[in-house]
């Protein structure tokens, strides 16, 4: 299954779940106005290079150089946009291709990095939560093993590994979540459970690399927030009622005398 394929299948995905967590309004105003962005395709891009390298022009079409100031120049830019969508593939520049290149070779000098990243990558995952009956969907970037343990082990672009930055990134970004919500598909579809890793590296010269093994607690704490977001997205589907940061409530709260 392409990456186009995962995304347009039923069920409900990590990214469009954590959506939630900032309010059901705004979750629904980001499912019916999808956007997307350049640091999101180069994400996608340097995703399906390090994860798999070999498949890459499948979906992905690097950019001559184009003067794009000149009318021909716009011309052929154009007509690279045209084919790649009638193919079902995505633009990159050459650019973005020289960065993607440089930060696959830095991951892969890094011993346990390359390690954890060799299994088997972007499997597609479904799965009907039992306890409110939502489809839900993921797709690991790695399913491996390593020293008699399996693990799922994700890959994350970054600004900085450094101490505590890249745990900010986890509270930002809701990659506790995604460890619980992952884990969970996981056991749905294999019954068997996975330990979680993240191969965090800076989008920047050196392109630095350091390894995260996710203790039990914080995927269980994650496995909270999921069932927490879940449980609000059913919730919200069943009243029709996409409220916003005031919270599900009839009337807005009242100012009293004593509160000036």
């Amino acid at each position: 299954m392409s990456q186009k394929e995962y995304r347009e299948a039923e069920g409900i995905s990590r990214s469009e779940l954590f959506k939630i967590a900032r309010s059901p309004m705004h979750f629904k105003y980001a499912m019916e106005n999808q956007e997307d962005s350049p640091s999101l395709a180069f994400g996608r891009a340097l995703h399906k290079y390090v994860l798999e390298k070999e498949d890459f022009g499948n979906d992905f079409v690097v950019l001559p150089e184009i003067n794009r100031r000149t009318k021909a120049g716009k011309e052929e830019y154009e007509r690279y946009q045209i084919e790649a969508f009638n193919n079902g593939k995505e633009l990159v520049s050459r650019d973005d291709m020289t960065v993607i290149m440089e930060m696959h070779e830095a991951v892969m000098a890094h011993p346990l990095a390359r390690r954890l990243l060799d299994g088997e990558h972007e499997k597609d995952f479904f799965w009907t939560d039992a306890a409110t009956g939502e489809k839900c969907k993921c797709r690991p970037d790695c399913l491996t093993e390593y020293e008699g343990s399996k693990y799922i082990v994700d890959y994350k672009s970054t600004d900085s590994c450094e101490d505590g930055h890249f745990e900010r990134s986890c509270r930002k970004y809701g990659y506790k979540f995604q460890a619980g919500m992952y884990t969970e598909g996981v056991f749905q579809n294999t019954f068997e459970q996975y330990g979680f890793a993240f191969v965090a590296q800076e989008k920047k010269p050196p392109y630095a690399v350091r390894v995260y093994f996710c203790t039990p607690e914080f995927v269980a704490q994650g496995y909270d927030q999921f069932r927490e977001l879940i449980g609000i997205y059913h919730s919200c589907k069943e009243s029709g009622v996409w409220y916003g940061y005031e919270g599900p409530m009839d009337m807005p709260t009242e100012l009293l005398e004593e509160d000036f």
